[in-house]
């Protein structure tokens, strides 16, 4: 059984608290270095990339370098999600780290908190560090993301706020390119975009079936060891079990995470966070996108 990725909750602390995320109702909680090496000696069984996020912001450790060392020393490659406000806090070069696959900015969380910055002292330190790693040609992924696009264009004002300053930047005119998932700024520097999303929540009144990539292309691991079969379950409900407790293999290999994979390849969701979860409708589009491209 091999993933495309495992997501590793090193931490549940963000630092701000952004209107798109659901509240946090979990304990503050950051993994040792310990557990988080004896978790790595599983994990690569099973996949070669470690994204550091599902709730929490990795950045918001001071001693970020040495869980990126593990992972570099278990030969693993690791994607980082932040916020980026708290980039200041570290030296730059940090994040040049052969081990280091791709770094995601969320760009958005600048406009869904009160921040004592302005948008321009936020995006600096990003920026700076675009140009840190093309100087030192260094082969690796930024992704400046706004996952922020709805029916009403509701962030519009803010986006294009964001796009005058890359324009200024980079020296690229966004607003004559075509609006994709994503704008290529400079040699893998990268403009995403993408709806707006619900977290799955247990209040929902959504029941519906379909098809999901939790436990085929991923799973996620929480920052209290917990097992869960998507990253978007970052309240651990979906509890396949804990690595503390059990091995890795006998998670992923018990009845219930063998029920969940079986039933989303026959387009029903077994659990009833995932019957409440509109995310999953985005695989269904790409599965009819992919089959219309084969005829």
């Amino acid at each position: 059984m091999k993933f495309n990725k495992v997501y590793i909750e090193i931490t549940n602390i963000c630092g701000l608290s952004c209107t798109f995320c659901p509240t946090k109702i979990s304990k503050p909680q950051t993994m040792s270095l310990e557990f988080f090496d004896s978790i790595l000696s599983q994990v690569k069984n099973y996949t070669k990339i470690i994204t550091l996020h599902i709730f929490g912001d990795p950045l918001t450790l001071s001693n970020l370098e040495d869980y990126i060392n593990l992972i570099k020393a278990h030969n693993l490659k690791v994607e980082i999600t932040t916020t980026g406000y708290f980039l200041t806090n570290f030296d730059a070069n940090l994040f040049l780290n052969p081990a280091i696959r791709q770094i995601n900015f969320s760009l958005n969380s600048y406009n869904k908190n009160e921040m004592k910055v302005s948008l321009e002292q936020f995006m600096t330190p990003i920026l700076n560090l675009c140009e840190l790693k093309l100087k030192n040609q260094i082969h690796n992924f930024i992704n400046l993301r706004l996952w922020n696009l709805d029916d009403s264009n509701s962030e519009n004002d803010f986006n294009k706020k964001v796009f005058h300053i890359l324009e200024n930047h980079f020296k690229i005119k966004l607003e004559d390119k075509k609006l994709e998932k994503q704008i290529r700024l400079e040699n893998q520097i990268l403009l995403h975009f993408d709806n707006y999303f619900s977290w799955p929540t247990l209040q929902s009144n959504i029941l519906t079936d379909g098809y999901c990539q939790g436990l085929s292309s991923h799973f996620g691991i929480l920052s209290n060891g917990v097992v869960v079969p998507c990253c978007l379950d970052g309240f651990g409900i979906i509890n396949l079990g804990n690595i503390k407790d059990e091995t890795l293999n006998n998670i992923l290999s018990s009845e219930k995470s063998k029920r969940i994979i079986d039933d989303f390849a026959k387009n029903i969701a077994h659990e009833e966070l995932c019957k409440k979860c509109t995310y999953k409708d985005r695989f269904q589009t790409d599965k009819q996108n992919e089959q219309k491209i084969k005829k």
